[in-house]
């Protein structure tokens, strides 16, 4: 079984923020793409730290007591991605693959920064694996700063 690091990070600046996007909150009609968006992002991530099941959402059970924190970002009513915003923590922030490398993740980023600043939160949490450079890269770019480094497995 392989080891995973994962890294406890934190925002507490003001964030420079332009209304790029507009997020919509979760709704139930848009369960089976969310959950295929959701498992293509963390497929590579899951297969290669050996966490099962590698496709971590089947049912909409699974998040049924956590909508309320789910946002999305709608293109031509189709999701382009999402951000969950818990309290004061960002979770979740996954893009669809016809939108990858276009900038989308950081606006989402920025979008979830300024809800969760709005809902009258200083600071913000997140959790990524170290495994997953290119989400420890971006948020370093955006402010967040390193506080802990865990063994989770």
């Amino acid at each position: 079984m392989k080891q995973i690091i994962a890294y406890e990070m934190s925002f507490d600046e003001m964030a420079a923020y332009s209304k790029d996007i507009s997020c919509v909150p979760f709704q139930k009609q848009y369960w089976h793409e969310y959950m295929n968006i959701y498992n293509d992002c963390f497929y590579e991530m899951r297969r290669a730290l050996e966490i099962e099941p590698i496709n971590f959402y089947t049912d909409y059970s699974q998040i049924e007591d956590k909508v309320e924190g789910i946002f999305l970002y709608l293109q031509n009513g189709a999701i382009a991605g999402a951000v969950s915003c818990y309290g004061n923590e960002l979770d979740d922030l996954i893009v669809g693959k016809p939108f990858r490398r276009q900038g989308l993740g950081q606006k989402l980023l920025l979008w979830g920064i300024n809800h969760i600043k709005e809902q009258g939160y200083k600071e913000i949490i997140l959790h990524v694996a170290e495994w997953n450079q290119n989400a420890v890269e971006l948020y370093l770019k955006n402010g967040f700063i390193i506080r802990k480094r865990e063994r989770v497995r």
